[in-house]
């Protein structure tokens, strides 16, 4: 990555969360209607998702109304269990068709996808490549979905290195803010091994926070997504109210406060006017 520091005014970065992602809509539909806007997002597994649609142009209300078609068996499929229970390919002729950009460096927002490479054993974060693949390997949670090869090497869930990537933000923003939508439930029961894996991964990722919290500018985490599983995409326009609601009630102070302009923006649109 050779983005300069201190580049951008606002970079928001958007957690993992499965259906709950939702809210991350809600929460950007808010903040945008409160005059906060990215200049820069990052985003994890469902956070990369919805970043995904508001880089590439859509608006969190046109994206949500365009995701929330989809069912969770919309874009997998069972696949022999060899390295995983489903296989999410489906996913990049279905769920990511709308966007029209095929790689990440042409958004018209910048977008920095996390994502966890499983043979190295290490998070990386990607702001260039083909923007389905590398979306698709950021949301396939380990042992229910399939690792995604790209180049060679297989990557899966962002989420069990960096579940909020804040991290790639710090160095070039003059403000964070932090989005989690992994708040934890408690459940009566374990159905099937669908549950047991998203269960098992929602407690892997979610340590932690409090240091999260003192790095971020804003940390924004919703505490009634807690009542939604992971794979819940029937209550939608209900998740979606919840982070639209929650963002705003909360105190912006600390990200309005000597918020600088926008000047790369500002010079993207001089060069489109000339």
């Amino acid at each position: 990555m050779g983005r300069s520091a201190k580049q951008y005014s606002i970079g928001i970065a958007l957690g993992g969360g499965g259906a709950r992602g939702f809210a991350h809509l809600g929460v950007l539909q808010a903040l945008a209607e409160r005059g906060i806007k990215p200049d820069i997002i990052s985003g994890t597994s469902a956070g990369a998702i919805a970043g995904g649609f508001v880089a590439a142009g859509y608006s969190p209300k046109e994206a949500f109304e365009l995701i929330r078609k989809y069912r969770f068996t919309a874009f997998t499929e069972l696949t022999i269990p060899k390295t995983g229970l489903l296989s999410s390919a489906k996913m990049k002729s279905s769920l990511l068709k709308p966007i029209a950009k095929h790689r990440i460096e042409e958004l018209e927002i910048p977008l920095i996808i996390c994502v966890s490479n499983m043979l190295e054993g290490k998070v990386e974060y990607l702001d260039q490549g083909l923007l389905g693949e590398v979306i698709q390997a950021s949301a396939s949670i380990p042992v229910l979905f399939s690792p995604v090869e790209i180049n060679g090497k297989l990557y899966s869930d962002g989420g069990i290195f960096d579940n909020v990537p804040i991290r790639p933000l710090q160095k070039m923003c003059d403000k964070v803010i932090g989005v989690s939508i992994s708040p934890i439930q408690r459940i009566d029961g374990l159905k099937n091994l669908v549950q047991v894996s998203t269960r098992m991964f929602q407690l892997a990722v979610n340590p932690g926070k409090g240091v999260l919290k003192r790095k971020c500018d804003l940390y924004i985490e919703p505490k009634e997504l807690s009542q939604y599983d992971l794979m819940d995409t029937k209550h939608a326009q209900e998740i979606f109210d919840i982070g639209y609601n929650h963002a705003m009630e909360i105190d912006l102070t600390t990200v309005l406060k000597q918020k600088k302009p926008n000047f790369r923006s500002a010079l993207k649109f001089l060069k489109l006017r000339s």
